[in-house]
């Protein structure tokens, strides 16, 4: 007896080394699947059973066990019941991780919202989409495009092609559709950018000036322009690794005020030399321009009210932290339709139903390559410049997501194309060659 009571010890004695060496882990394990659950369930109106077979179905947050309270809109990630993490949803401003301070009874501040009344057609207004037949489109060569896009292996959800400002083509994998709200992971970058593009645009900024950060005015880091953190170039430390604990995870899935983050980074880099991709960075970029309205309301409603709404984009919802500022790296969530009237806002050069949100210099400033970024990326937008994808034009520029969120634009076709998935297993540069042959000149 003796005995076993020792052996029980030393296996209970393992058990809290164990959990205490892998505690950080657990708790972003644990973080992320409350977090996406939370959204997936309460933004995305999807049910558990479904989000945990497809959205948290991936090693290892598959170790995770989720629960909801439909009541209280809540969701709870736990990992072996030794760590257990609680996200909450707010109507308007999405779901948010929690930790103890957090007051669900509080009051809190949400953005006015512009429904469009515009009647036309989609993609101008919310009337239906034009049915169209475009006689200089092989459409039998964009249907083993498309086909081979959603092959089993390439778990594509959604598929919206844009020709010439009418809906060419769109495909959905039950039971996603076209009224389904998917989340843009790193797309909502390309928001934020253009955000400071619609601001500059109506002489609210200058984003050639510098950072206007209070803690980097007395060191080298005074030299960081907006400019620099729009590009990714400036030469801050920091690590974006998705599959360790790194600076990302860790302010994704810890930290109350994400805009914050990458404030306290040193220069490991030269400014406007050193391009480096990070969410930090862009988090700071929402913080920046939540400095330059009066109040907090202000800043919520500038980003539905100048953009977002305004083009009709009525299915969007941007999450924000637990301080209220918007998470601007990572959590849009909008239909695969309207995702696509924002390429087409770009294509367009800024101008939506006659009005210009910013202008076609703005399309250019954020389609110019970053230096040292090998023609990959622009100000929060990928470019093909570089020849990422070799059989596509170099024109071609794009906005990226985790597992395989793109919205493509292709200025010398006329095209916008959404492809929102689960993986990045599909090849893009073949299904994208495949579709511009289908369409003869």
């Amino acid at each position: 007896m003796k005995i076993l009571k020792r052996a029980l010890w030393v296996v209970l004695a393992l058990i809290i080394v164990v959990v205490y060496l892998n505690y950080p882990k657990l708790n972003i394990l644990a973080g992320y699947s409350a977090k996406n659950t939370a959204s997936s369930v309460f933004v995305g109106e999807r049910s558990l059973a479904f989000t945990d077979s497809t959205d948290n179905n991936f090693s290892p947050i598959n170790l995770t066990t989720d629960k909801i309270n439909r009541d209280e809109q809540w969701a709870k990630g736990s990992v072996y019941g030794l760590l257990t993490r609680k996200a909450v949803y707010r109507p308007g401003l999405g779901a948010v991780l929690v930790n103890d301070d957090f007051d669900p009874a509080a009051p809190y501040a949400v953005p006015n919202r512009y429904p469009n009344a515009n009647l036309a057609p989609y993609p101008f207004g919310k009337g239906a989409a034009v049915d169209t037949t475009f006689s200089h489109v092989d459409y039998a060569k964009l249907q083993v495009a498309v086909d081979s896009l959603f092959a089993p292996k390439n778990k594509t959800r959604a598929l919206v092609i844009l020709h010439k400002d009418q809906l060419l083509y769109e495909k959905y994998s039950a039971p996603i559709t076209k009224d389904s709200k998917l989340l843009g992971w790193s797309m909502t970058k390309s928001i934020t950018s253009t955000m400071f593009g619609i601001l500059q645009t109506q002489g609210g900024i200058d984003v050639h000036a510098p950072a206007p950060i209070e803690a980097w005015k007395n060191d080298e880091r005074k030299k960081i322009t907006i400019h620099n953190l729009l590009q990714m170039n400036s030469g801050l430390e920091w690590v974006e690794d998705y599959n360790t604990i790194s600076d990302v995870t860790k302010m994704l899935f810890l930290e109350e005020d994400m805009t914050q983050t990458q404030i306290t980074k040193p220069l490991v880099g030269t400014p406007n030399a050193t391009w480096n991709y990070s969410s930090g960075t862009t988090n700071l970029l929402s913080g920046i321009l939540r400095q330059q309205f009066a109040s907090h309301q202000e800043y919520l409603d500038f980003w539905y009210r100048e953009l977002i709404d305004k083009i009709g984009m009525n299915s969007m919802l941007i999450e924000t932290d637990m301080n209220g500022n918007y998470v601007g790296s990572s959590y849009a969530w909008a239909t695969p339709r309207d995702w696509a009237k924002l390429g087409l806002l770009y294509l367009h050069n800024g101008c939506w139903n006659n009005e210009e949100l910013f202008t076609e210099d703005w399309v250019k400033y954020a389609t110019t390559p970053t230096p040292t970024s090998d023609g990959w990326y622009g100000a929060q937008i990928w470019l093909n410049a570089g020849k990422r994808y070799p059989d596509v034009p170099k024109s071609m520029y794009s906005f990226n997501g985790y597992q395989g969120q793109n919205v493509f634009i292709l200025p010398e076709q006329d095209l916008v194309i959404v492809r929102m998935g689960l993986t990045k297993n599909a090849d893009i540069n073949v299904f994208l060659s495949a579709v511009i042959a289908s369409i003869k000149n």
